[in-house]
């Protein structure tokens, strides 16, 4: 029980901390001259800074060390709670807004899913549409990396969490000889990327609200828009060039991005195998899925087609989610070559979701052996990835996330199905959802958007989200009994 009264108490300091974001949108309704939308943050942010002292204070005999155990417990405590709160903004501030849907909103926003229920996002007040990307671009590199930065100073160490949280070869990589000094330099290299990318938004034309929230999304790969027609309202083709590139950075390892701002190298990149892959795979399928769309008649000409086709083909399989047409009409070979592209090209350490490339790659290995094993059942093959060799524990964990990752994708398809929703609108809501991608076919297609879904078929969506975000394992270890014995 004294462990459970650590996780509240770090849970508390977490929410103490989450507060400070609401001085961004405050200060955007002060700019903005709305006054009224200034104390409601400003309430907002008083409540959520007592409900974390509260908690704080009142565990504080409790403050130590988290085990492991007690580490994933954190994770899940504080990506359910933290958009509970997130969600009180939302619900002063629209009518009509259940909390459902506000709940679905900033979880989207936290998970960076890009998925939402807003209609008329044009005349959201900008206080609203800051809070909306704002969540994207914390949760885009993981509101635990910065509590580890933060929480050590406090007393509480943070190794526990970040390797909960964090996906792929850095669960067991430290960048610096002291946790917090790496989840700082990782901050920093997303913040460096994200204003670079703020102003060569606004060098295309963008005014600053749209640039600061579409870089937020773009660098989370969160999705978000300011406008109901997402970056199709700008119909510029060199704003969509320049999120192409924003989007390909998120798409690859920030620890890869941060040895090449530290070695002042290009060359880390050519050494990640990985990252290789992942560029690869997206640019090549640009280029074929233009070709496609050209061939069946969809664009009149070659390079229309290859426009319209890299952008939303980018976007998609890096998880982002924006959307400069209505991929739901082109003819469906494409859109399904995205929703699959989305479940397995971007880098671990991004701040995609999915299965991730180097785990498709472990996989692709994995059968390449087995046909080697098949002709010579005496051969020793180990696997190498990028001149490392993989061992077999680290082979078989990813073949257990992967039996986890599809079944968790049918059973969450057939909740969707049994509650009367159609099965193309059902596997995309799910597939979309659980990769973090934003967008799916059907009615939840890039014309449309979760408006229209029932209150269970919403909550359904909604812990796709948290399950795809925290890499299923985290979660549903919570559920065996294993965890809960001493």
């Amino acid at each position: 029980m004294g462990r459970l009264f650590t996780v509240i108490h770090a849970l508390g300091l977490m929410l103490v901390v989450f507060s400070i974001a609401y001085l961004l949108p405050a200060a955007t309704a002060l700019i903005y001259g709305d006054y009224l939308l200034l104390w409601d943050f400003l309430l907002t942010m008083l409540w959520t800074f007592s409900a974390g002292m509260l908690m704080w204070l009142a565990t504080r005999r409790y403050k130590g060390e988290l085990s492991i155990r007690h580490g994933y417990l954190l994770v899940v405590a504080m990506w359910t709670a933290m958009p509970a709160f997130g969600a009180i903004p939302l619900l002063m501030m629209i009518h009509n807004l259940s909390f459902t849907d506000a709940y679905f909103e900033t979880m989207s926003g936290m998970t960076t899913t890009g998925a939402t229920v807003l209609v008329g996002l044009d005349n959201l007040p900008p206080a609203i549409n800051i809070w909306r990307h704002e969540l994207n671009w914390l949760g885009g590199m993981g509101i635990i990396v910065l509590a580890v930065a933060i929480l050590p100073l406090l007393g509480i160490g943070g190794r526990q969490l970040f390797k909960a949280e964090t996906p792929g070869p850095m669960k067991d990589s430290a960048l610096t000889p002291r946790i917090s000094e790496t989840a700082r330099n990782l901050w920093v290299v997303y913040a460096g990327i994200t204003l670079g990318c703020i102003l060569a938004l606004k060098a295309a034309g963008m005014n600053w609200l749209d640039a600061i929230c579409h870089s937020f999304a773009a660098l989370s790969l969160g999705g978000f828009s300011t406008h109901d027609n997402s970056v199709g309202y700008f119909n510029s083709p060199l704003i969509e060039a320049i999120l192409i590139v924003f989007m390909l950075i998120a798409a690859i390892n920030f620890a890869t991005h941060f040895l090449a701002w530290r070695g002042k190298s290009l060359k880390v990149y050519l050494l990640d195998a990985e990252a290789i892959a992942t560029i690869a795979l997206i640019l090549g399928s640009c280029v074929g899925i233009g070709a496609f769309l050209w061939w069946q008649g969809t664009y009149p000409g070659f390079w229309t087609a290859l426009r319209h086709a890299s952008f939303n083909l980018v976007s998609m399989a890096t998880d982002c989610g924006f959307a400069s047409q209505d991929f739901n009409q082109w003819p469906i070979f494409a859109p399904l070559w995205m929703l699959l592209l989305s479940s397995i090209a971007v880098s671990s350490g991004s701040t995609g979701g999915g299965i991730k490339m180097i785990r498709t790659l472990v996989l692709v290995k994995q059968a390449g052996r087995e046909f080697l094993k098949l002709l010579h059942p005496a051969a020793v093959n180990p696997m190498k990835i990028g001149g490392h060799v993989i061992a077999n524990n680290i082979v078989f964990a990813v073949l257990g996330f992967i039996f986890l990752y599809f079944i968790s994708i049918a059973s969450l398809t057939f909740a969707l199905l049994i509650s009367g929703l159609d099965f193309i609108s059902s596997f995309s809501a799910v597939i979309a959802c659980i990769n973090n991608a934003g967008p799916g076919l059907g009615v939840v297609g890039p014309a449309s958007n979760y408006q229209g879904l029932t209150d269970f078929q919403t909550w359904v969506c909604t812990t796709a989200m948290l399950i795809g975000r925290l890499e299923i394992f985290t979660v549903l270890i919570l559920f065996t009994p294993a965890f809960w014995r001493r």
